[in-house]
């Protein structure tokens, strides 16, 4: 019961009381934001760019993010870069960490903010698991792994700044578990729903952060997981049209779904945070208390960490 009490209390936030006029300055701070050429993702880069970041959108698809780049250029003046990034494909992610280490020398703010939600059961990665799980969980966690020593010789760097890894959870987290035989496909993996394992992934992105604060804080890396809020954006592309209808009655607009992480990877406060959980809007909530349990996050670390060591 107490889960779907936390769940509820997360899709009724009160007013934010932080708002994107209240971002500092970015100049020559360095962002990368998977997933950003549609929904909160692009709308988190419009702000960061109006506030005179460099910031780089990783994606798959290069036309779109190329026309997400032109379209925010518009509004904005500035110039948003292109890094392809296919998440679900482990030899791709690390040919794009290659590519932006070989442009810069710096990450001041990595932003996992992409996500595949309610994806067929059909659907695996290139490598053989489960989509939802491989790409929201794995493919950002090598993502992460890949840039970490930038990120840390970033934040020593610059100390007083440090530096930032923002993990976008979901509210559905406080339904999932760790099932380590349903991360890659096969029979009992079929026997899910792809709601079971969207809210699997989405535990697995807390517990992923949660494991990154106790490991890389002492270097000076803020670590942060959040629950974006309920938002009407493409995530819901694989729901029924009918369903779609239904529940836009019961969401809020992209400029709200980007504030949360605007603030935990901006605002002076959030540098504070490091390994707290955040819920709309803006503020520290409640998350599932074993995404915590050390014992939990070691265990994940130690499975993904064995299924990229030979890429």
């Amino acid at each position: 019961m107490g889960n779907y009490l936390s769940l509820l209390g997360q899709s009724l936030p009160p007013k934010s009381k932080f708002n994107v006029t209240d971002i500092p300055d970015l100049s020559d701070r360095v962002f990368i934001v998977t997933g950003a050429n549609t929904g909160i993702g692009k709308e988190t880069v419009k702000a960061l760019l109006s506030h005179n970041a460099k910031v780089y959108i990783a994606a798959r698809n290069q036309a779109k993010t190329e026309e997400a780049i032109k379209d925010l250029n518009s509004q904005t003046g500035k110039e948003a870069f292109f890094l392809k990034l296919d998440l679900a494909d482990l030899k791709s992610i690390k040919v794009s960490a290659e590519e932006f280490l070989s442009k810069e020398t710096q990450l001041h703010v990595l932003i996992n903010n992409a996500g595949v939600m309610f994806a067929p059961i059909k659907d695996v990665t290139a490598d053989g698991y489960d989509l939802q799980f491989g790409t929201n969980v794995l493919g950002h966690f090598y993502f992460t792994q890949l840039l970490m020593p930038t990120l840390i010789s970033t934040a020593k760097a610059s100390p007083d700044k440090k530096a930032r890894v923002i993990n976008v959870s979901s509210s559905m987290h406080v339904l999932g578990n760790l099932d380590f035989a349903t991360f890659k496909d096969g029979a009992k993996r079929k026997k899910y729903s792809k709601y079971t394992l969207y809210g699997q992934s989405k535990f697995g992105n807390v517990v992923h952060a949660a494991e990154l604060h106790r490991r890389y804080a002492p270097e000076g890396i803020v670590t942060i997981s959040l629950n974006p809020g309920n938002i009407q954006s493409d995530l819901q592309r694989h729901l029924p049209a009918v369903q779609r209808k239904l529940m836009g009655f019961m969401l809020y607009d992209t400029p709200h779904g980007a504030l949360t992480q605007l603030y935990a990877a901006t605002s002076p406060e959030a540098a504070e945070l490091g390994g707290r959980y955040l819920v709309p809007w803006a503020r520290v909530g409640p998350s599932r208390k074993d995404a915590h349990d050390p014992r939990i996050g070691e265990a994940l670390w130690t499975w993904l960490n064995e299924q990229v060591k030979d890429i």
